[in-house]
């Protein structure tokens, strides 16, 4: 039996180079060059934040040119879908102070003063992301606060007078970069665009009845928002 066993042996050990010289050359294959994963941002969600900035009158305004200090709180809802875009509705409440300094002078002495000192919005908000860059539009449902704002007075002495309507209901339209600064935090910069009409005043001293003047702002806003239900940034796309 050991004669056959080291007999066996002794062929398979020659036959071996041989057979090895009749296999195909080995095929080199390079490496794949390594990719760093892309990380996924999630805009979905609900959220809520604080703005200040500043808002300009139109031109025609009766508060003058004087830019004035402006805050406030926002909150809204987002959704991002087909990857990139972001879909959401958002309420935006703000404080102004100051305005109103000047007004418009009429002859004889009369002058006008009118001031906002609250203004809110109800819009809707399409954007478009770029990782952890949102670039949005926005518009929709303005209202503002203007009680006994009005003024009409003929040598510092106020009189009376009527307007037509009370022009508190308008639209906004604006634009803005929000950015994520964590899975919970954003900020951004937005310029936003009231609109509410026109003031005809309908009596009052002669020189201003029918005198029309344009209910509109412009604004300008930074902002923080805390978002609620995110993920965070997802390693998911290689």
């Amino acid at each position: 039996m050991k004669k056959i066993l080291f007999g066996a042996a002794a062929c398979v050990a020659f036959a071996a180079p041989a057979f090895a010289a009749d296999l195909p050359a080995r095929t080199y294959t390079k490496a794949p060059v390594y990719r760093a994963p892309e990380a996924i941002y999630n805009w979905t969600g609900f959220y809520i934040g604080g703005h200040v900035g500043a808002a300009f009158p139109g031109d025609n305004s009766l508060e003058g040119g004087d830019a004035r200090f402006m805050g406030g709180v926002q909150g809204g809802f987002d959704y991002q879908f087909s990857n990139n875009w972001v879909i959401g509705a958002e309420a935006q409440y703000s404080w102004l102070t100051g305005g109103g300094s000047g007004g418009v002078v009429f002859p004889g002495g009369t002058v006008v003063t009118g001031n906002t000192n609250q203004i809110g919005s109800a819009t809707g908000r399409l954007g478009y992301a770029f990782g952890p860059t949102l670039l949005y539009a926005k518009g929709g449902y303005a209202w503002r606060g203007n009680d006994n704002l009005l003024g009409v007075s003929t040598n510092g002495v106020p009189v009376g007078f009527t307007v037509d309507g009370n022009h508190r209901d308008g639209y906004t339209v604006g634009a803005g970069l929000e950015y994520m600064l964590t899975p919970n935090w954003s900020i951004k910069g937005e310029y936003q665009y009231y609109n509410f009409g026109g003031t005809t005043f309908t009596s009052g001293p002669a020189p201003i009845v029918g005198s029309h003047f344009r209910d509109d702002e412009h604004t300008v806003k930074l902002g923080i928002n805390y978002r609620f239900g995110w993920g965070g940034p997802v390693v998911a796309k290689y």
